[in-house]
């Protein structure tokens, strides 16, 4: 596996334990549907809640949210409408894309934007 895929595993798995610590109950993860993937799905406060995770080094090049364009959340929809579908679910729902960032110290720190697109 390529490093930067290596990395945005593990980036996945950091932002999947910090929505869990806040309280989100995880319910899938690399959900595929044709070419669309979900990184991450999360049930909080009675929404279903799509996340995608973004994993940056750093700034210098933008921010998570930047990165997730059109045609990108195009496909997370397509996919979401899927499983809605799959899981018979007719409540609300929400699409969050949560930034990994790493410091030039190692430390990890997370910027979540709930609602971010639709």
């Amino acid at each position: 596996m390529a490093e930067h895929n290596e990395k945005g595993k593990q980036a996945e798995e950091w932002a999947k334990d910090w929505l869990i610590g806040k309280g989100y109950e995880f319910l899938d993860a690399n959900y595929r549907y044709k070419h669309a993937e979900i990184d991450l799905i999360f049930k909080f406060k009675g929404l279903l809640i799509f996340v995608e995770v973004k994993y940056r080094s750093g700034t210098g090049f933008g921010y998570a949210e930047e990165f997730v364009d059109y045609t990108k959340r195009k496909l997370i929809v397509k996919a979401a409408d899927q499983y809605i579908h799959e899981k018979d679910w007719h409540h609300d729902i929400r699409f969050d894309i949560v930034g990994v960032y790493k410091d030039k110290n190692g430390n990890v720190n997370f910027r979540q934007f709930e609602d971010a697109f639709y």
